[in-house]
């Protein structure tokens, strides 16, 4: 295996190792190359053999991923700073987002030897930088190891003490590969496609539809995919499933993988919805976003705190084979690398230098049993083996999901990322709102996916009341009734509950305006979770049939609604 090696080039015929650097990077560095760097093209370069990296300097952006003779995978039509690069969308208190590709100020090789090397790409902020730059110092690593197919990228971001307040929505690492080569994408076993043309999102080719992400394809390039709708959010996976996601081409076959060893440096805990990879075509690594969680998940930095936190590393792998028809070989290699060699079975890995990375020595672990006590359904314990186990911060019920700055069956799947989905619903109940028959009706198909407005009119709706119908043998006057009702999503939205009463006013409980997840357009099943016990008065119940009455209030566009995650009405315990 070749050693890995860096290297400064400036122009395209003068390039110098670091080893030739280090008796006069000091003089050469600063005066030629500094005088020379807008003119003269100044980049580092990164080679293993395997493959060779191209970063600009000192800004850091990612220019060219040289592999399998293929001298450019990322986009070579694209500007050098729209191939590969980090960016934030961040603003001042109550002001409007800002999108910044972050870009260094400073290069530096961190460490360099045959087996490793680690490149930093730094921004600092200074007072003279307010209003127009992010308050945060930012270092963006790079990291190539010998004999390995890929490479790593990390950041570390710091907001000190005293510095201005700020909101930060978003961050995350692009990549932008060659539309002439990059034509099929895979994100899961049973979720990969021949993907449209960036072309194809023209004016001349699509319509679009209600928001601007989603298109109807009419005209594009493939007749074969004319009618379709293209939309990235049809591509989103949870946290705890982006694990491996990416592109193929077939001339020559070559695989371009983003790799995310661990959930531990996203927000929103396993189950939050992210962005993947989607028509561009475009690669994502997404650390935080406002998607499916709206302003509840958005950082914000109030009264000078101090800050400071490590976004990665993630590994980007470049796989071929010499078979350019058979794709599953190449995603079966990716999924293996995914459990393999460096990635998750070694997390967390030990050869990221920065001392703001803690290795395993520096972490502890919690062990235990998870014991669900539930006597409605079982005398026993029953083993919480579906469920999952963080360790967060102390707060209320439910608050790990909104906590986004401390450091540390598949058809049914698939089938929900329809664009338009919510619409069914008018189709489906044009008069009269939707009646469940607890005992009669079949949640799989007598219980719509989300609690939606219905459609009246162009650009006109109206809100829905839903019933669940339900018997009581026999009410206990002074018993304790209990209705639980847990929403997987809601978006600007307010659930009014009534018992046996459909017009009782005020209701006998109502959430509220709540959420801004936005599931519902973005093709979800789930945005921020949310639970409500309701104590039922026993005066509210009758014997015999009742009826629990649940109106969503908010009408003013297709996409305010909810989702539930379950209903459960609890009586009294068993004399």
């Amino acid at each position: 295996m070749a050693p890995v090696g860096v290297s400064i080039r400036v122009g395209d015929d003068h390039v110098r190792t670091s080893s030739q650097l280090s008796s006069s990077l000091g003089r050469y560095y600063r005066t030629y190359v500094s005088d020379c760097v807008e003119e003269m093209n100044v980049q580092v370069v990164i080679d293993n053999g395997i493959l060779q990296l191209t970063l600009s300097n000192p800004e850091g952006l990612i220019t060219g991923v040289r592999y399998n003779g293929v001298d450019n995978l990322l986009e070579v039509l694209n500007k050098e700073g729209n191939r590969g690069y980090w960016d934030v969308v961040w603003s001042e208190p109550q002001g409007s987002g800002t999108f910044d590709v972050i870009q260094g100020t400073h290069f530096e090789i961190i460490h360099e030897d045959e087996n490793q090397v680690e490149v930093s790409f730094t921004r600092n902020w200074d007072p003279s930088l307010q209003g127009k730059l992010v308050p945060l110092n930012i270092d963006k690593r790079f990291i190539m190891l010998r004999g390995c197919s890929g490479f790593y990228t990390y950041a570390i971001y710091e907001h000190r003490e005293g510095w201005p307040d700020f909101d930060l929505a978003e961050t995350r690492v692009a990549f932008k590969l060659r539309k002439d080569k990059f034509r099929y994408m895979a994100i899961a076993d049973n979720r990969q496609r021949f993907m449209p043309m960036p072309d194809d999102r023209m004016p001349n080719r699509s319509q679009q539809l209600a928001y601007p992400e989603a298109v109807l394809l009419t005209n594009p390039v493939n007749p074969d995919i004319k009618g379709e709708v293209d939309d990235k959010y049809q591509y989103s996976c949870d946290n705890k499933d982006i694990k491996v996601h990416g592109w193929i081409s077939f001339d020559p076959p070559i695989g371009f993988w983003q790799i995310t060893p661990s959930d531990e440096f996203r927000s929103g805990g396993p189950i939050k919805q992210n962005l993947t990879s989607h028509v561009g075509p475009t690669t994502l690594a997404v650390f935080f976003s406002a998607h499916y969680s709206g302003e509840d998940l958005v950082p914000k930095f109030r009264n000078g705190e101090y800050w400071k936190k490590v976004f990665g590393p993630v590994f980007i792998y470049l796989n071929s084979t010499m078979d350019g028809t058979d794709r599953q070989l190449l995603w079966d290699d990716a999924k293996l690398q995914v459990q393999t060699l460096t990635q998750v079975e070694s997390w967390p890995y030990e050869f990221p230098v920065s001392e703001d990375f803690q290795k395993c020595d520096q972490r502890g672990s919690v062990t235990g049993r998870l014991l669900v006590r539930d006597k409605f359904i079982d005398e026993k314990d029953i083993i919480g083996d579906a469920a999952f186990v963080g360790l967060a911060l102390s707060g209320e019920a439910g608050s790990w999901q909104r906590e986004c700055k401390i450091r540390y069956d598949y058809d049914d799947y698939f089938r929900f990322r329809q664009y338009g989905l919510w619409e069914r619903y008018a189709d489906l109940y044009p008069g009269n709102d939707l009646v469940y028959s607890v005992g009669v009706s079949d949640f799989r198909k007598d219980w719509f996916f989300a609690h939606v407005t219905r459609k009246t009119g162009e650009n006109s709706y109206e809100a829905t009341t839903w019933q669940i119908k339900f018997r009581v043998d026999s009410v206990h006057q002074t018993g304790a009734y209990k209705l639980r009702v847990a929403l997987a999503s809601a978006t600007l939205s307010e659930l009014q509950v009534r018992f046996n009463d459909a017009m009782v006013n005020p209701p006998h409980f109502t959430t509220r305006l709540i959420g801004r997840d936005n599931s519902i357009a973005r093709h979800g099943i789930h945005g921020l979770y949310w639970l409500f016990n309701i104590d039922v008065q026993s005066a509210w119940l009758i014997q015999g049939d009742n009826t629990i009455y649940l109106m969503q209030t908010k009408s003013s566009s297709p996409f305010q609604g909810i989702m539930y995650d379950y209903i459960r009405m609890e009586g009294p315990p068993r004399q």
